[in-house]
Formats: C-alpha cells, sequence, structure tokens
C-alpha cells in the first residue's frame, strides 16, 4: 500500500489493526457502532377531562359537544368551545368512531372541481354536517369508470358513515360493492332505475322534453345538440331528440364530446356546424360553458340571438344571466339536494325508518333573452 493512502477495504483495515503494535493500538480510535435509539415518548396531550373541569361541565357533555352538538344549549357549547380553544385540545377521531363504529367522515364522490355544477351541492351538505359535528372528504373520480371504481374503493376502505355519490355509477362491481358495505349510499343529480341506496335527484329525460318543448313553442324546428358523453347528459339529448322528432320535426344533428363540455368545445361545435350550412334554428347545449362559447361564435359571425338562431343552456351557472344575450337555461338547486342528503344521513345516524328513499327535486326552465 501506497504511503498516505486510505484503505476502504474492510479487510485491508483489520489486517493494519491486527499488525499495529498494541500500544498505538489502544490510542487509535474507531467509531463505535451507533446505539439503537429509544423512540421517544409523545408528547403529553391535553384530555377530555382536562377540558370538562376548565369548562365546569362533565366529560360526557365535552364528549356530546363533538359528537352531538346540537343536543347541548348554546351556553353550554359556548362554555366548552372556549376551554377547548383555550388549552388546545385536539380530540381523537379515530378512538371516538372505533367505540361508536361510526367514523363522523362523509365522502363526497364528483367528477371534477373545474367548471363543476355540484359546487352548490357539496357546499350545503358540508355546511349542514359540520353542526352535526361531521366532515366532508371530497373523491374525484374524473371521467373514467375505470378511476370511479378505484377511487371508491380506497374510499370504502375508509369506512366512511356516508358516500354521496354525483358522478354516473354505471352498473357492475362498483355498484355490487357499495352495496354490500353497509355504508349509507346517495345517489345525487340524477333518479336511477336501480337505485343502491337512497336517492336526491332529478329525472334528466323530464328536462330532455321540457328543453324540447319550450324550442317547438318558439316555433324552433331545426335543431343543433352540443353534448357531453356523461350518462345525464345524454340522457337529456335523447329525450330532447325523441321530443323534437315525436313532433314532426327533423332528427337533431348532434356533436358528442367525452367528459364535460367547454367553453371551447362549445364555440368550435358551433362554428363547425355552421360551415355545414345545415338549416339551424335552435342550439340546444349541455352546459352553460358550452353554451356561451356557442353565443360567442355567432355573435362573431353576426348571427342574431335568438331571431336567427336561439340558444339553451344547462346548469344556471354563475355567469349565464349576465351574458349578452343573457342565457336560457335549466336550474337545478344543488343546494336543496345537500341538504337533503344531509338529512337522509342524519335520520340514518338515528336510526330512524326512511319513509321515502328517492327524492325527485325537480328543475326550473329559466327562460332568457337567448330563447
Amino acid at each position: 500500500m501506497e504511503t498516505g493512502a486510505i484503505a476502504h477495504d474492510p479487510a485491508d483495515r483489520l489486517t493494519l489493526l491486527c499488525n499495529m503494535p498494541t500500544s498505538k493500538r489502544s490510542k487509535t480510535k474507531y467509531p463505535r457502532a451507533r446505539r439503537k435509539e429509544r423512540p421517544r415518548p409523545p408528547p403529553t396531550s391535553v384530555t377530555i377531562s382536562e377540558v370538562a373541569a376548565a369548562a365546569g361541565v362533565s366529560t360526557a357533555t365535552v364528549s356530546r359537544f363533538f359528537n352531538s352538538p346540537e343536543k347541548l344549549k348554546e351556553r353550554t357549547a359556548g362554555k366548552v368551545r372556549k376551554a377547548v380553544d383555550d388549552i388546545g385540545y385536539v380530540p381523537n377521531m379515530l378512538a371516538g368512531g372505533l367505540a361508536s363504529s361510526r367514523s363522523r367522515l362523509v365522502a363526497a364522490v364528483i367528477p371534477a372541481i373545474s367548471q363543476s355544477i355540484f359546487s352548490s351541492t357539496i357546499q350545503s351538505l358540508t355546511d349542514a354536517l359540520a353542526d352535526a359535528g361531521y366532515s366532508v372528504i371530497l373523491g374525484l373520480t374524473g371521467a373514467g369508470d375505470e378511476r370511479m371504481q378505484r377511487e371508491l374503493l380506497s374510499i370504502i376502505g375508509r369506512r366512511p358513515d356516508g358516500i354521496i355519490l354525483t358522478g354516473s355509477l354505471p352498473d357492475g362491481a362498483a355498484r355490487k360493492q357499495l352495496k354490500a358495505t353497509g355504508i349509507t349510499i346517495i345517489e345525487t343529480w340524477d333518479l336511477p332505475a336501480s337505485p343502491i341506496d337512497l336517492v336526491v335527484g332529478v329525472s334528466h329525460q323530464a328536462i330532455g322534453k321540457a328543453v324540447a318543448r319550450h324550442a317547438l313553442a318558439l316555433g324552433r324546428r331545426h335543431a343543433f345538440v352540443i353534448s357531453a358523453g356523461g350518462v345525464r347528459a345524454l340522457a337529456r339529448r335523447d329525450s330532447f331528440s325523441r321530443t323534437m322528432v315525436e313532433s314532426g320535426a327533423p332528427e337533431p344533428t348532434v356533436t358528442a364530446f367525452g367528459g364535460t363540455t367547454t367553453y371551447g368545445q362549445g364555440r368550435r361545435a358551433m362554428a363547425a356546424h355552421l360551415e355545414t350550412k345545415t338549416p339551424c334554428d335552435v342550439v340546444m347545449c349541455s352546459s352553460d360553458w358550452s353554451a356561451h362559447g356557442a353565443l360567442d361564435e355567432l355573435r362573431e359571425r353576426g348571427i342574431k340571438v335568438p331571431q336567427e338562431i336561439a340558444v339553451i343552456g344547462f346548469g344556471d351557472l354563475d355567469f349565464a344571466a349576465e351574458l349578452s344575450p343573457a342565457l336560457t337555461t335549466v336550474k337545478i338547486d344543488g343546494g336543496m339536494i345537500g341538504r337533503q342528503a344531509a338529512a337522509f344521513l342524519m335520520s340514518r345516524a338515528r336510526g330512524e325508518k326512511i319513509d321515502r328513499p328517492a327524492v325527485d327535486i325537480g328543475f326550473t326552465l329559466i327562460a332568457r333573452d337567448s330563447a
């Protein structure tokens, strides 16, 4: 070995040590093997008894504050709330859930957040359940059935007290799995023929028929449909087309897109249809976003709405009434859906019988300047 070289081979290092004089061995320092660190004990946490003492109430009252707050008087709840804030108590919801077989979690499953018409449903659901000590988690499934099934399996594994479905769930393994869980399942925004459990929604066949009748009442017979590819959008499209044909009107021309329709898709679809020179006096869109795009394309081409072509959307989103012309559309009360879903969940939690497991909240066709 060259002078000054460092031996990296453990065998070489052992040889050097063995051949070294004893007097030098004792003075040579080698790193000691690290002792296995003992896990540090968790910091002492505040107990429910300390909260009760600080609030001047019983531990049962503190437990009730987290599990059934609606049962406490406001003055008592205020005392517990102040004690919790003052001493920094964090309840162990997992332990409470194991003891009561309730997780106090509700999963709301939606296709996507962007351009979602489900926001009012989620907000009202969250508001209503928060008062009862529940938390709402979101599961985003996208448009694909495979991703929805994976998301549902993940949610089921967390054993929520309820699952709120806003996306369409096709027949198959996922429905069977949900039925077998014993979890409260609430299908919303639709009226499925074979519900899994409970339903709060609206008939999309009825919506399509109502929109067609409105168009026919305006004397419009040559329809163009810009539709998303989801089950509900297709139900509205098919019902609309069927009603138009049954009245003696020509079969509507249809352009369909996968997932939800966007502003850009609506505008491009409208432009492509106008290029075909096919007669058109009414456009039925599966979303307000695509209707907005269609309106802008018609304006860009100097086509008057509704004098030459009427446009009808769906959703009554915030901007619908602010467009020029203001958009005729279909409104579904998403807030009512959320509140009714919360009421179903609370009834199940109390062990009450639900006499009306399917609620049709109806819809409103709002006629504005575009049709």
